[in-house]
């Protein structure tokens, strides 16, 4: 018998936001769920599981019915890492104050 992940209260609204915004975009295109599931290759359960914003469903399934709806492009934003301000803070304090200059090889040998 396997564990149960319990995730994160914010990860789960943040699921059932995108599952309400695929949802609209949908409804906006009066595309139905067999229409948007067909041009996805998806199950129209699985669609409708992730408009549900259940978090069982798989990344494929959420990037190939933003292809469907022609919103793939909004994916460009996410996780970009000129967004990622706290990385870079981080990444900053990391690197050396001060660069020396590399040593010559004082091996005659060397080419």
């Amino acid at each position: 018998m396997g564990t149960r992940k319990i995730l994160p209260a914010q990860a789960v609204e943040r699921a059932k936001e995108l599952g309400c915004r695929v949802r609209l975009a949908r409804a906006r295109r009066g595309m139905s769920i067999a229409e948007v599931a067909a041009k996805a290759g998806i199950n129209r359960n699985t669609l409708n599981a992730l408009e549900l914003g259940k978090p069982g469903v798989a990344l494929g399934a959420y990037v190939t019915v933003l292809w469907a709806l022609g919103l793939d492009k909004t994916l460009d934003a996410v996780a970009h890492p000129d967004a990622d301000l706290h990385g870079k803070t981080l990444e900053a304090t990391r690197r050396p104050a001060r660069v020396r200059k590399s040593q010559k090889s004082k091996d005659e040998y060397d080419f």
